[in-house]
């Protein structure tokens, strides 16, 4: 048996340590992101990690950096064999890389070289890739560019990045799971990384802005590849409206044209049906309840 250290933060990396855990394997300590205001009242909230990892009666670890020797220190500490990450959100430095006997392993949400970086889900989608994946890889200085040891691929079609985060996350705990059970044999093959590489930066605000004058097929990523958040968004009738699924239709007029009695917007290319929205401070609703209380007019424009 493995004596490991998880760390991870968001929803993303709850299944894999949820497996870790019912697998009845020794964890020394769970580190996650420091607690962050949540909500209209602005009350610090723990990590969904850290409170599956408390609830478990597990030592949680919550420092903002581990650059510092003392965190350094602390980590090697606990005498480790392994650390598995998930959505951690802290950069490793190399004491802390090299301070466990095998190593620190990373789930990453794409199919490595393809999508290195902070946001391999929403690039893929927005980008229009068939397909995507998870892949357990050992971490090492450079950006998630070390020796993957175990894959699995899924088709993108009409998923949006929550749909995937959903799926990916739940097949990466049974991946983990294989890839610590030949850890524990000495069983495992790493292999390079081929292929050209891509980089999944950060989504920036100004990318969320629908730009009509932009194909469907774009527009149907972007949305598709933003949403459930940050969200892609439009302006109707002066208000900021987030549009969360859409879908190519046929149709043709002015970008931004409003053409029908459906929410089909023209684009540059295509057309594209709006058909799940949400409105400041309001629940998100299907389009003909949005029509309900939203009236637009047919040759109006966004």
């Amino acid at each position: 048996m493995l004596r490991l250290i998880f760390m991870g933060t968001p929803d993303f990396a709850v299944p894999t340590l949820a497996r870790l855990i019912a697998d009845g394997h020794e964890i020394a300590a769970v580190y996650s992101q420091p607690a962050r205001p949540k909500g209209r009242g602005l009350a610090s909230e723990d990590s969904p990690v850290a409170k599956l990892a408390a609830a478990h009666g597990l030592i949680v670890r919550t420092p903002v950096s581990l650059k510092g020797e003392a965190e350094q220190a602390e980590f090697a500490a606990l005498h480790a064999d392994a650390a598995l990450v998930v959505a951690y959100g802290l950069l490793l430095p190399k004491p802390v890389l090299d301070a466990l006997r095998l190593g620190c392993f990373n789930l990453h949400g794409s199919l490595l070289p393809r999508w290195r970086g902070a946001a391999p889900i929403q690039r893929a989608i927005m980008a229009g890739d068939a397909e995507t994946g998870v892949e357990v890889m050992k971490m090492e200085e450079g950006l998630d560019t070390g020796h993957v040891l175990f894959s699995m691929r899924t088709s993108i079609g009409r998923k949006t990045t929550g749909d995937l985060q959903n799926e990916l996350s739940e097949s990466g705990a049974d991946l983990m799971s294989k890839a610590l059970n030949a850890l524990e044999r000495g069983e495992v093959e790493m292999k390079p990384q081929t292929g050209e590489a891509t980089y999944a930066k950060k989504i920036l605000k100004e990318e969320t802005k629908i730009d009509w004058t932009k194909s469907a097929r774009e527009l149907d990523c972007l949305i598709r590849g933003l949403s459930p958040a940050p969200g892609a968004w439009c302006e109707m009738r002066g208000e900021r409206v987030k549009v969360l699924y859409a879908e190519p239709v046929d149709g043709k007029g002015v970008p931004g044209e409003i053409l029908g009695d459906n929410l089909a917007i023209a684009c540059g290319d295509g057309a594209l049906r709006l058909m799940r929205l949400q409105r400041a401070g309001k629940s998100v609703m299907e389009a003909k309840d949005f029509l309900r209380g939203f009236s637009i007019a047919r040759g109006s424009r966004l």
